[in-house]
């Protein structure tokens, strides 16, 4: 049995999970590397991986957790930074966190306009 047989399950929740990398067997030993978006994510994996009993003696594992690209969301015709915030951050009092991501096109957090364009902080 191949060491990416081995490890079918773990490789299968990289997938899942969406890791950015691969694993490949090179000199008996299975190399995993790739980026994940969050810390659960890459919890999840190595719970996959040191599932097999013998990891440590097969595996090289580099698993690296980085910040997804900032989102940014039009604004819409009724919108407020307060309903915004809420649907992207979960808090409607976040919005102050919105206005100061967004300073340089909103002078007042009352006043902004259908078109624009808000980058959305990490909640």
């Amino acid at each position: 049995m191949s060491l990416r047989d081995k490890y079918a399950a773990a490789i299968h929740v990289a997938k899942t999970v969406g890791m950015q990398g691969g694993a490949e067997e090179r000199d008996g030993r299975l190399q995993f590397k790739g980026t994940v978006a969050s810390e659960d994510e890459k919890n999840r994996i190595w719970d996959a991986l040191k599932s097999v009993p013998t990891w440590k003696d097969e595996l090289n594992a580099q698993i690296d957790v980085v910040e997804p690209a900032a989102v940014t969301y039009t604004v819409q015709s009724g919108d407020t930074l307060s309903k915004i915030a809420k649907a992207h951050l979960g808090d409607a009092n976040a919005y102050m966190k919105i206005f100061e991501a967004n300073k340089n096109i909103i002078s007042d957090p009352d006043k902004i306009q259908p078109g624009q364009v808000l980058t959305i902080p990490k909640a």
